[in-house]
C-alpha cells in the first residue's frame, strides 16, 4: 500500500494533492469551531465564502503550475508568489496592511497583485519573464510599504516586508531560466 501511495510519481502527485486541499478544508474549518468555544472569532456565511474562493483560486493556480513546469525553482518561485497573493489579501481583509481594513490605501495592495498578475500575462509564465513580474511587484510592494509610512510606520514597515516573498520568487524563477538554458 506505501508503494502505492509513493512507489511512483502520479501516486505521490495524488497524496501532496490530497494533502493540500485537506489542508485548505482543514483550515476553512478552525473558525467554525473556534466560534463554538468564544466570541472573539465572529465569521459570517459572506467571510467563508470569501476563504472558500480564496483557497479554491490559489489552490487551482497552483494546480495550473505544476502542471506548467517539472522545474522544482519554478514549482517553489510560483508557490511563494501564490503565497504572498494570499497574505495580501487576507491580510488587507481581516485587519488592513497600512492602518485598518478601511484605510483607503490598502488598495495600492491590490495594485500590486495586479501588476503580478499582468506581469505573469505578459511573460506567458515563461520563467525569464516571470522573474520581472515578480521584481515589479516587490518594488510595488517595497513603494506602496513607503507611502504608508507616515500614516502607520509599523504597517508600513511590516507591508515593505511582503517585499520579500515577491523576490525570493523572482530569485526562483531566475534560477528556472537558467535551467532551461
Amino acid at each position: 500500500m506505501a508503494k502505492e501511495a509513493f512507489g511512483n510519481g502520479a501516486g505521490r502527485v495524488r497524496t501532496w494533492r490530497m494533502m493540500g486541499w485537506g489542508t485548505a478544508a482543514l483550515l476553512l474549518t478552525v473558525p467554525l469551531v473556534a466560534m463554538k468555544y468564544t466570541e472573539e472569532v465572529n465569521w459570517t456565511a459572506s467571510d467563508s465564502l470569501f476563504m472558500g474562493v480564496l483557497f479554491g483560486g490559489i489552490g487551482l493556480a497552483f494546480e495550473f503550475v505544476l502542471r506548467r513546469s517539472n522545474s522544482l525553482a519554478y514549482r517553489f518561485a510560483a508557490a511563494l508568489a501564490l503565497l504572498a497573493t494570499f497574505l495580501t489579501v487576507w491580510v488587507n481583509g481581516a485587519v488592513g496592511m497600512i492602518g485598518s481594513e478601511d484605510n483607503p490605501l490598502n488598495l495600492m495592495f491590490g495594485g500590486v497583485l495586479l501588476i503580478a498578475l499582468i506581469g505573469a500575462i505578459i511573460a506567458r509564465l515563461k520563467p525569464a519573464g516571470m522573474m520581472r513580474a515578480m521584481l515589479a511587484a516587490a518594488i510595488a510592494q517595497g513603494v506602496a510599504g513607503a507611502v504608508g509610512l507616515a500614516t502607520d510606520p509599523l504597517g508600513g514597515v511590516l507591508s515593505m516586508g511582503f517585499a520579500l516573498p515577491w523576490l525570493l520568487a523572482a530569485a526562483l524563477f531566475r534560477k528556472a531560466a537558467r535551467e532551461q538554458v
